[in-house]
């Protein structure tokens, strides 16, 4: 059975983002077949979107490496991102779906519920589900896939600590569900920029030095969804 190339695609980039393959390793498409227990075309495939995405680029002489952005990279990120998220939530004001307000008010009773109780191992994946949703509630695929792109490399370039008080992160949630609810644009957009802005203070930039090449090798193993 051949497997898709945004199968692949995936893979990788969880791999690039979790560490397994580090800042400026190179990449060739038949160690990562190899790893995926895939041919080297869906492999060829997902490098050329992973490049495209800013997780890879091409050297001369060296082929396809893990980028290695710089520290203004990294924080021109988190500006984007503080642009992009209230914009979204302004358009899900007006395009909001029941089932996405369902989903929202449902991450927000459990992660009020999970703040109070100083559950914290669980909150930040809570908040990852609660701005995707968000972003997807907004109903625009462009913005979608931007933001989703965004929080990938995010996640990849900063070590994003716990808020200071999380039972007020999570009441800032909730206003801005309350305000996709009633459709109110503007409450909606202004919520979402503060929130991002107070949120960008748990962001801890990780160490952007190039590792070992020794540790660069891979085992065989199978493609992850």
């Amino acid at each position: 059975m051949r497997i898709p190339a945004h199968s692949v695609c995936t893979a990788i980039r969880d791999d690039i983002v979790s560490g397994v393959f580090v800042r400026g390793s190179r990449l060739t498409e038949e160690q990562l077949a190899r790893r995926y227990g895939v041919s080297r075309v869906p492999v060829r495939e997902a490098l050329r979107t992973l490049e495209s995405e800013g997780f890879v680029i091409t050297r001369r002489h060296a082929g396809a490496c893990v980028a290695e952005p710089s520290e203004q990279e990294a924080a021109d990120l988190l500006e984007i991102r503080m642009l992009l998220e209230p914009m979204g939530a302004a358009r899900a004001a007006q395009r909001r779906t029941e089932a996405h307000l369902k989903v929202l008010r449902g991450l927000v009773r459990l992660g009020q519920e999970r703040a109070r109780r100083g559950q914290g191992e669980d909150l930040r994946s809570l908040g990852s589900w609660f701005h995707e949703t968000l972003a997807q509630a907004s109903g625009s695929p462009g913005l979608i896939a931007l933001l989703t792109q965004l929080r990938h490399k995010i996640a990849w370039m900063y070590a994003i600590e716990q808020p200071a008080k999380p039972v007020e992160s999570w009441a800032e949630h909730g206003a801005i569900v309350d305000a996709v609810a009633r459709g109110d644009v503007e409450r909606a957009r202004s919520l979402t920029a503060l929130h991002s802005e107070r949120a960008a203070a748990a962001h801890r930039l990780r160490g952007l030095e190039r590792v070992r090449t020794s540790q660069h090798a891979v085992n065989t193993a199978s493609v992850r969804n």
